[in-house]
C-alpha cells in the first residue's frame, strides 16, 4: 500500500513539474507579443504566429507521436519530448529573424507534443480508478502554473532585459522543472508496449476517432481553446493601449489570473468524480462565458475580474474534458484518443488564435467577444447531446 501511495505521489509531482515546464516554454512569448511586434515591425495578427506556430506544430505531431508512444513506451516518449523542447527554448533568445523564430517555434511545438499528448494516457494507465480525477486535475493545475509563470517571468524580466532576456529566464526555469520530471517519473508498469506493427496502431487510431462518446470533449477542446488563446493573445494589446495605458511590466501581471485555473482544474476533477462529468463541464463553459462578458467593461478592475472568472471556467472545463477522454476511450486506443484530444485542443489554439486575433483587429473587443461566445455555445451544445452517454 505504501509503495503504491509513494508511486502515485511521484507520478503526481512529476506530472506537475512536466506540465509546468511544457506550458512555460509553449506560451512564454505571449507576454511579450507587443514588444516582438515592434522588434520585427509586424501587426498583432502576424506576431500571433509565434504562438500559433508552436500550437500548430503540437497539433500536427500529436497523432503520430501519440500513436508511436504505444510502441516506444510512454515514459521514454515524454522525456525525449521535453528535453528537445527545452533545448530549443534555450536557443530561441538568440534568434533575431522573425521567419526563423516562427520556424523554431513550430519545431518546438512538435517536440512538446510527445509529452502533451501522451500524459493523459499515461496518467489514466498509471493512476487510474479513484485516483484519476484528482491526478488529472493536478496535471491540468500544472499547465496553469506553467502558463502563468512562463508569461509573468517573461513579461517582467523583459521590461528591463528585453524580450530575449525574458525568454531566456523562462527557459532556465523550465530546465529546472525538466530535471525534476526526469528524476521523478516512474517507468510504465501497467501497460506493455505494442509491437512495431502498423495495423494495430492504426486500428487504435480509428477506434479513437469513431467512438461517439468522445466527440463532445474533442469539440470542447477545439472551440474552448480557440476562445482562450484568443483572449490571452490580444489582452496585452488592449491593456497597454488607449484608454487603459497599463505599463507592460504591470500588464504581464494580468497572467496571475492563471491561478484561478490552478484551483478550478484541481477541484473540478474531484467534483466530476462524484457528480458526473457533463454537469461540471457545462458549468465550466458557462462560467467561461460569464467571464468573457464581464471583460466587455472599460474599467480595468472589471476586466481583470472577468479574466479571472474566464480563466477559471476554461480550465474547469478543460480538466473535465481531458479526464473524460482518459476514462471513456477504449483501452486499446487510449494513447490515440489522448493524441486526438490534443490535436483538437492545439488545432483550436492555432486556427482560433489567428481567427480571433483577426476578429479583434477588424471588429474590436466587442466583435471578438461575440464570436468567442458563439464558439463556446457550440461546445456546450455538443456536451448536452453527449451527456446521456456519460
Amino acid at each position: 500500500m505504501d509503495s503504491d501511495a509513494g508511486r502515485i505521489r511521484r507520478i503526481r509531482f512529476a506530472s506537475l513539474t512536466g506540465a509546468l515546464a511544457l506550458f512555460a516554454l509553449l506560451y512564454a512569448p505571449q507576454a511579450v507579443l507587443p514588444q516582438l511586434a515592434t522588434e520585427f515591425s509586424v501587426p498583432p495578427g502576424t506576431v500571433a504566429l509565434l504562438i500559433s506556430a508552436s500550437t500548430l506544430g503540437l497539433a500536427l505531431a500529436a497523432v503520430p507521436l501519440g500513436t508511436l508512444s504505444e510502441a516506444l513506451g510512454r515514459r521514454r516518449t515524454m522525456i525525449a519530448s521535453l528535453l528537445i523542447a527545452e533545448g530549443i527554448g534555450l536557443l530561441l533568445p538568440w534568434v533575431h529573424h522573425f521567419a526563423l523564430m516562427v520556424g523554431a517555434r513550430l519545431v518546438q511545438g512538435a517536440a512538446v507534443a510527445g509529452l502533451a499528448t501522451v500524459a493523459v494516457a499515461y496518467l489514466a494507465d498509471e493512476a487510474g480508478g479513484r485516483h484519476l480525477g484528482s491526478t488529472m486535475g493536478l496535471y491540468v493545475a500544472g499547465t496553469t502554473i506553467g502558463g502563468m509563470s512562463g508569461r509573468i517571468v517573461c513579461g517582467v524580466v523583459a521590461d528591463f532585459a528585453g524580450w530575449s532576456g525574458g525568454m531566456l529566464a523562462v527557459a532556465l526555469l523550465a530546465g529546472v522543472c525538466t530535471v525534476a520530471f526526469v528524476m521523478l517519473l516512474p517507468a510504465d508498469s501497467r501497460r506493455s508496449r505494442q509491437p512495431w506493427k502498423w495495423r494495430p496502431l492504426v486500428e487504435g487510431l480509428r477506434s479513437a476517432a469513431s467512438t461517439p462518446v468522445l466527440y463532445a470533449p474533442y469539440l470542447v477542446a477545439a472551440l474552448g481553446m480557440g476562445a482562450f488563446v484568443t483572449v490571452y493573445n490580444v489582452l496585452g494589446f488592449r491593456l497597454i493601449g488607449p484608454p487603459l495605458m497599463v505599463p507592460p511590466a504591470l500588464a504581464a501581471l494580468a497572467f496571475l489570473a492563471y491561478a484561478a485555473g490552478t484551483v478550478t482544474s484541481a477541484v473540478a476533477g474531484r467534483v466530476a468524480d462524484r457528480r458526473g462529468r457533463s454537469p461540471v463541464l457545462l458549468c465550466g463553459l458557462s462560467i467561461t462565458v460569464v467571464g468573457l462578458l464581464a471583460m466587455l467593461s472599460e474599467q480595468l478592475v472589471l476586466i481583470l475580474l472577468g479574466l479571472v472568472v474566464f480563466t477559471g471556467g476554461f480550465f474547469m472545463a478543460h480538466s473535465v474534458a481531458s479526464t473524460w477522454v482518459g476514462a471513456r476511450a477504449p483501452e486499446s486506443a487510449r494513447g490515440q484518443a489522448s493524441s486526438l484530444y490534443q490535436f483538437c485542443y492545439y488545432s483550436g489554439s492555432s486556427v482560433g488564435g489567428v481567427a480571433g486575433g483577426t476578429a479583434f483587429a477588424a471588429w474590436g473587443w466587442t466583435g471578438m467577444t461575440a464570436l468567442l461566445c458563439c464558439w463556446l455555445a457550440v461546445a456546450a451544445g455538443g456536451v448536452v447531446l453527449a451527456r446521456g452517454a456519460t
